[in-house]
């Protein structure tokens, strides 16, 4: 008997609904190949809906979220509503009720794909990324006083309790191991100015590591000693792990050097509850309707949706089928560049599942 998977989809704003029938069209090619069911619902949180409503995400969303096995999202972001409202009120409001309160990113250079990095190819540029996704400078805790004035002051704290660093932290450390590629784990913070909160990092990084983890090396780099390395020497990186804000930063440089955000995919992940994938690139509006927009970060997303599930073999079918039409089939990640239609883009890697 075959195992049945229901999954809530939101393909969002712009050209969130068309990557994601690309990711559900190879999607349903590997559930096929390798013997499971993927059952669908479609969310229509967005900027239309809430142009139409002025209801951003519904006070059931979470609780109905909690139904499903995954979410598979395409992208929030429309160019009719102020930056933030859709954000906050929708991706960051799931990632907190949600409780994803890890942010997973890899960050791999496929065959075939250019890189801005001189002289590294695929075999240096293959890591990790471990964001804590649901504390830190994101929760909003702070505010103004004497707003408008001369004398105005804005307060946006940091905010880490043991609980939250901790799961976080041996999240990285089990994926890690799980990974067993270098077997490294390298925590990236500021602890020479951020002397409370890193130094909270770094005291239960070497305390978890020390007591269950002594099989993983551990290393410790400033934010911008790790982004300078990731463009000097992506090859030294196995797994980084890291806070919120600086999670979200490196994450959108390692994006870059793996050939652009048409290409990133990232996941919330709850290892307890329900998850969520989405590609990195956001809804790109400029390009929506024209059939042009690159789909193999949604497509991404779709494997990694499938190995979270426990589907390993068909998610590692789909990042394969991937290398082979980049390596094989295109050329250039970006939209209208690529040589062939979003469709067509689509149709070649389920041809290759």
């Amino acid at each position: 008997m075959s195992k049945t998977y229901n999954i809530a989809v939101i393909p969002g704003d712009g050209t969130g609904p068309e990557v994601v029938v690309e990711g559900k069209k190879v999607l349903s090619a590997a559930a096929q190949k390798f013997g499971f069911k993927l059952n669908y619902e479609d969310f229509d949180y967005g900027g239309d809906r809430y142009l139409k409503t002025g209801e951003v995400l519904p006070d059931s969303a979470s609780e109905e979220m909690k139904q499903f096995d995954s979410i598979f999202l395409g992208a929030i972001g429309h160019p009719e509503v102020k930056p933030g409202i859709l954000e906050k009120g929708i991706l960051l409001r799931l990632r907190f009720e949600l409780d994803q309160y890890i942010n997973l990113r890899p960050v791999k250079l496929y065959p075939g794909v250019p890189t801005p990095l001189k002289d590294k190819g695929p075999e240096h540029i293959d890591y990790v990324v471990v964001r804590e996704n649901t504390g830190g400078l994101y929760t909003g805790i702070g505010g103004f006083t004497m707003k408008g004035t001369p004398d105005e002051v804005a307060v946006q704290s940091m905010v880490y309790n043991r609980k939250q660093v901790e799961r976080c932290l041996r999240y990285a450390f089990n994926y890690t191991r799980k990974r067993n590629k270098n077997n490294t784990l390298a925590l990236c913070g500021k602890t020479n100015v951020l002397t409370y909160t890193y130094d909270l990092w770094e005291r239960a990084f070497h305390e978890i590591g020390e007591k269950n983890y002594k099989d993983i090396t551990r290393e410790y780099y400033h934010v911008d000693a790790t982004c300078m390395w990731m463009v000097k020497n992506p090859e030294w990186f196995d797994v980084i792990v890291t806070g919120n804000m600086f999670g979200d930063i490196i994450t959108d440089l390692g994006a870059i050097t793996q050939g652009g955000m048409g290409i990133a995919a990232g996941g919330n992940i709850n290892p307890e509850g329900v998850s969520m994938f989405e590609p990195i690139g956001g809804s790109a509006p400029k390009y929506t309707g024209k059939n042009i927009i690159n789909p193999l970060a949604s497509i991404a997303c779709g494997a990694m949706m499938l190995e979270h599930l426990g589907e390993e073999e068909a998610a590692t079918a789909i990042e394969n089928a991937i290398m082979d039409v980049t390596d094989n089939k295109i050329k250039d990640m970006g939209a209208g560049k690529m040589g062939y239609s979003t469709f067509e883009v689509g149709d070649l890697v389920a041809e290759r599942v």
